[in-house]
């Protein structure tokens, strides 16, 4: 008894949640084809992207395009040597006659183009493989045998008919958020507002270090420490969320310490928009509260505070120090000498 065989069969659906142009991307690095080839995939047919496999082959190529976001599903390949219907374009092969020359009872007539040549399993003029293409035919015959005769619902049964269950698990509407982690995606807004919200933890914290050091500068320097490792593992957590989002992977991080780069690709963090569905990181984050929103508007408010203050101390500082200069020459005037007796006032 043969092994059964499968194919992977992709109506052109995306996977609930995933957008299509994700999936087209996906499927065009997957395949490593351009756009074009791909975007043939989703009109709106069945399309067998996969044959003639082994389960487990079968398997592996399933669970591989629905992480790519492809709806697809498995189906059992015929096997040939049944009954096989006659079509008119491909008529059935000519009947050798049990009576002949040697030559002629080896002989045989290809099914498609009705090639007379020696008995073999491929066709030498339009090189089909015979018995998968015997196959073929009884497999559209079944077809359109089911076609004609309505299901119980209504609907004509088909196997290409969409699958009535949920195929894969169900990605959710937007992500979990979690500030430790390096999973997830977080948008430029969300980005900003955890920034400032670090940065406000900050100065308490600093405080009581600054504290410390009249105690001991060795409590103080350890918790100078823990503080300053945990603000590179907050940063470096957020920063691959923020990636994550523009559809990067989370090792371009570290161009933040290249110099020159490092600047500018800091801005690009900023100010990149993120996909707009479901990328290979997971869904979208969830829409950004009203703390979130205040927060962000406050970190873009102290590089503004910062150049008022820049320009408003220098002068403050400049006025203080005339005030005092002027002062200072007022006591520094000499008073009259006093007239001692026995001068003349003269």
């Amino acid at each position: 008894m043969t092994e059964a065989r499968y194919k992977i069969v992709f109506d052109g659906e995306p996977m609930p949640g995933v957008a299509l142009e994700t999936v087209k991307e996906n499927l065009a690095r997957l395949f490593k084809s351009d756009s074009s080839r791909i975007d043939s995939l989703f009109g709106g047919r069945s399309v067998a992207l996969k044959r003639d496999l082994v389960e487990a082959e079968a398997d592996k190529y399933l669970a591989a395009l629905e992480r790519a976001g492809a709806r697809v599903r498995k189906e059992q390949e015929p096997t040939a040597g049944f009954g096989l219907a006659d079509t008119e374009d491909h008529p059935a092969a000519k009947a050798v006659p049990a009576s002949g020359t040697a030559s002629t009872v080896n002989t045989m007539s290809c099914p498609k183009c009705g090639h007379e040549q020696p008995t073999s399993a491929e066709c030498q003029a339009c090189g089909i493989v015979i018995e998968k293409y015997l196959a073929r035919q009884a497999q559209e015959a079944a077809q359109s045998s089911q076609a004609q005769a309505p299901a119980a619902g209504g609907e004509a049964a088909t196997p290409y008919a969409p699958p009535q269950s949920q195929v894969g698990e169900p990605l959710p509407e937007y992500g979990e958020l979690k500030v430790l982690s390096t999973k997830g995606r977080i948008g430029r807004v969300r980005y900003l507002g955890w920034s400032m919200a670090m940065m406000l933890a900050l100065l308490p914290v600093g405080g009581l270090i600054l504290g410390t050091f009249a105690v001991s500068d060795v409590l103080a320097s350890l918790l100078t420490l823990v503080l300053c490792l945990a603000v590179v593992v907050v940063g470096v957590c957020i920063g691959v969320q923020r990636l994550h989002d523009i559809g990067w992977s989370g090792w371009l991080w570290l161009l933040n310490f290249v110099p020159v780069i490092g600047s500018v690709f800091g801005l690009v963090m900023l100010f990149m928009p993120g996909s707009a569905g479901a990328n290979r990181y997971g869904p979208p984050p969830p829409p950004n509260s009203r703390a979130v929103k205040v927060l962000a508007w406050l970190i873009i408010l102290v590089p503004v505070i910062g150049i008022v203050a820049a320009i408003a101390l220098p002068a403050y500082q400049d006025y203080v120090l005339r005030a005092q200069l002027g002062d200072a020459a007022s006591f520094e005037q000499p008073a009259e000498a006093p007239v001692l007796d026995g001068e003349s006032t003269e």
